[in-house]
């Protein structure tokens, strides 16, 4: 039943489908296989800020197998991506000579002045996102592809807590309108989203289509068949259509997938904008290994140039543009409302999906940074630093892995049309 216009922008689910499924997911796939964007840094032991929380899950499927250190490419582990090409090989003149991770005792003080820019710009005000301290002992590196994303039977009231907090405290919505289906009061909230400005329909929008990609990867990868011999995991229609049907979920489900539609136009926007960022002759995709991070650049390049040609863009000219000083206050509280749920990623009982809902909240969260720091790109010179504007390794990592999670379920909503 998903077809046709989508609200608030000027495209539709058909053009969306083409374009992803034939065009942009073979190559994105290809992308995050690189060893580049398979190693994601995360601290899956920080405390839940918001209640005391000790149930972590028991389940095996919820564990998350980190990556021993020699596993990971020098190049990511000495973290000096961040600096310029002549610390690169300072680097690795230093990797050679200690076989060490500490590269600050060699280098100039130009690119020492860069990383006291950085570190700056990382508490910089313009994130929308709680990050990992990833200095701290408790960060480790992840191998996402030994990781995926997938039913772990994580369910039940802990995980119904955290979608219950995100929705009710942190979507702009007013105590007394019922979120859908909390208690099968649904034709109020719809009415309610219809009636407020396009920012707070947005913010809502882009968390349940977040919740959408998730519940369909959850649907695509399910555990069919779980003996001593093997595991077999694939696609179960009866959970996809419990969380989407049209008669099932009171009319809801449709509404939902439509939501995952405009998150990927709000993501696939923010790819096409951030080109000049990568575009720099000095920008490396940094792992060591040279003729591998040419070839990873110019596929994510290809990718950025396939964004940008994609003929129906959201226009997020209409996202806050009325009176000024309105739009800056709700610009911040926007930015606000999304860090805290970055925050809340850190209550997830099941460690698996933990990391995979820090990893797709920050996407997201950088995304909207992108979009948000338009005139700070425009102006990013063709060569040397780029200091108004910044992603760190964590912030690239978790954008394109994150799109590639709802560009995955936008190409596995095709596979479970056709076997419905």
């Amino acid at each position: 039943q998903v077809t046709g216009h989508l609200d608030d922008c000027t495209c539709d689910v058909e053009t969306i489908d083409a374009f992803n499924n034939y065009k942009l997911f073979p190559r994105l796939n290809e992308l995050l296989e690189s060893d580049y964007f398979r190693y994601y840094k995360v601290n899956l032991n920080k405390p839940c800020p918001f209640w005391n929380d000790s149930s972590h899950c028991g389940i095996r499927d919820c564990a998350v197998k980190p990556c021993p250190s020699d596993e990971v490419p020098g190049g990511i582990r000495s973290g000096s991506y961040k600096y310029s090409e002549e610390a690169n090989n300072l680097a690795e003149e230093c990797e050679e000579a200690k076989r060490l991770g500490a590269v600050d005792g060699s280098l100039s003080e130009e690119t020492q002045q860069a990383v006291l820019q950085w570190a700056q710009h990382d508490d910089s005000s313009d994130s929308f996102c709680q990050a990992d301290d990833i200095d701290s002992p408790d960060a480790e590196y992840v191998d996402l592809l030994l990781n995926p994303e997938r039913y772990t039977g994580y369910k039940g009231p802990d995980a119904w807590k955290i979608w219950n907090s995100i929705y009710e405290e942190n979507c702009f919505k007013p105590q007394n309108v019922k979120r859908p289906l909390a208690s099968g009061r649904g034709h109020t909230f719809y009415k309610w989203l219809k009636g407020v400005c396009v920012e707070k329909r947005a913010f809502y929008k882009l968390i349940s289509g977040l919740h959408a990609s998730i519940n369909i990867h959850l649907s695509a990868r399910y555990l069919l068949q779980d003996t001593w011999s093997e595991k077999k995991w694939g696609p179960n229609v009866t959970e996809f259509q419990q969380r989407f049907d049209e008669v099932i979920t009171s009319g809801e489900g449709p509404q939902r997938l439509k939501n995952l539609y405009f998150l990927y136009l709000i993501e696939l926007r923010a790819l096409s904008k951030v080109l000049p960022f990568f575009q720099r002759p000095g920008f490396q995709l940094y792992t060591g290994n040279e003729s591998h991070d040419t070839e990873t650049k110019s596929v994510l390049l290809e990718i950025l140039h396939l964004a940008k040609s994609f003929p129906l863009h959201f226009d997020e000219n209409s996202l806050f543009a009325g009176n000024q000083k309105e739009a800056a206050k709700l610009k911040e509280e926007f930015r606000l409302h999304f860090k805290n749920i970055s925050k809340i990623m850190d209550c997830v009982g099941c460690f698996k999906c933990r990391l995979w809902g820090k990893l797709q909240t920050q996407g997201l969260g950088t995304a909207l940074k992108i979009l948000f720091s338009e005139n700070l790109i425009e102006k990013i010179p063709g060569s040397g630093p780029s200091y108004g504007f910044q992603l760190t390794r964590q912030e690239i990592v978790a954008l394109f892995n994150a799109f590639g999670r709802i560009s995955t379920s936008v190409r596995e909503l095709e596979n479970f049309r056709n076997i419905l």
